[in-house]
């Protein structure tokens, strides 16, 4: 689990790769691949940061730990790899964005067009044993990907960050500098959208910001495969 980040991320997150907590927690995952089925795939662990260089990301968007099904996790927070069943969660994110914008619910979850045009879709735990949600929390990936935010936070260009839901809230308290933005609502799950996930208009909030900034703004529509 060496530091295999190819962009700017790699510079910045070298420190961490030496740190007691990190090596406890590589010697921790070469056991867990080597006797378990531990998604994503380890080539595909880091995805999040490989696709969204840390100059470019204009919006967070926070996840929890990886989808534990078969072939579903791919390094990206909420997004699956083609092929595979849209999960709840993200069906609720595309009724939103219907809702918002009119797109149709495309026939897959595969989110990489959102990470290529800045949206960092981070994960606080990024892999997880198949079938035990939380299996990997506790091991030191938040350490890891506090230090994500952080570094976020000392940029002095503005970042959109969107917590759903308490979990991702409870980073609120890394995201000090006031020229950063939050949008947070309730989570997407099917267990509380209905409590004020649905109508809080996210993506063209996000818009309107990166607009008032002079940013180019995201186009969230997702096509089908």
């Amino acid at each position: 689990m060496e530091n295999v980040l190819k962009n700017d991320w790699g510079p910045l997150l070298a420190p961490e790769f030496e740190k007691e907590y990190y090596r406890k927690l590589a010697n921790f995952l070469k056991e867990e691949y080597s006797t378990h089925v531990v998604y994503p795939k380890v080539e595909d662990i880091f995805n999040a940061l490989q696709y969204t260089s840390y100059e470019n990301t204009k919006v967070v968007i926070l996840g929890q730990d990886p989808y534990h099904g078969p072939d579903q996790a791919h390094g990206l927070s909420f997004s699956v790899q083609p092929g595979i069943k849209t999960p709840p969660s993200l069906l609720n994110m595309y009724k939103e964005l219907r809702d918002e914008y009119g797109y149709e619910i495309p026939n897959n979850g595969y989110l990489v067009k959102w990470a290529e045009q800045g949206v960092l879709l981070l994960n606080t735990v990024l892999t997880v044993r198949q079938g035990e949600a939380n299996s990997h929390k506790g091991k030191g990936w938040e350490y890891f990907t506090d230090r994500v935010i952080e570094l976020l936070n000392e940029r002095e260009k503005p970042v959109i960050f969107i917590l759903w839901g308490r979990h991702a809230q409870a980073k609120k308290k890394l995201i000090t500098n006031t020229k950063h933005h939050i949008i947070e609502s309730v989570h997407p799950s099917p267990l509380s959208a209905r409590r004020g996930f649905f109508g809080s208009k996210p993506y063209s909030k996000v818009n309107t910001i990166l607009a008032n900034m002079g940013e180019r703004e995201i186009d969230w529509e997702i096509p089908n495969l």
